[in-house]
């Protein structure tokens, strides 16, 4: 339960991410697809380091900021590729 609450916070941080960000929005579909990767990584690595922020609030939190933030990186990727 807790790892399909990570996905899909992650896809909900992809997507707000995406919004704010416009430059780096891939769409709603990737930004989703990417939210979901970076909230399951995100929540992985929370759980590696052994963080507990008060447990599923915490996974919602680490989900989404996972999500957000690979958006940002493959928007930054997609990008810098445009321009070559």
């Amino acid at each position: 339960m807790e790892f399909l609450i990570s996905l899909l916070s992650g896809a909900v941080g992809g997507n707000l991410a995406g919004a704010l960000l416009k430059k780096y929005s891939l769409g709603t579909l990737w930004n989703s697809v990417v939210g979901i990767l970076g909230g399951g990584l995100g929540a992985q690595l929370l759980g590696m380091l052994n963080i507990d922020i008060s447990g599923i609030i915490g996974n919602i939190a680490g989900s989404g900021v996972g999500g957000a933030v690979l958006l940002v990186i493959v928007g930054i990727i997609k990008s810098a590729m445009a321009k070559s």
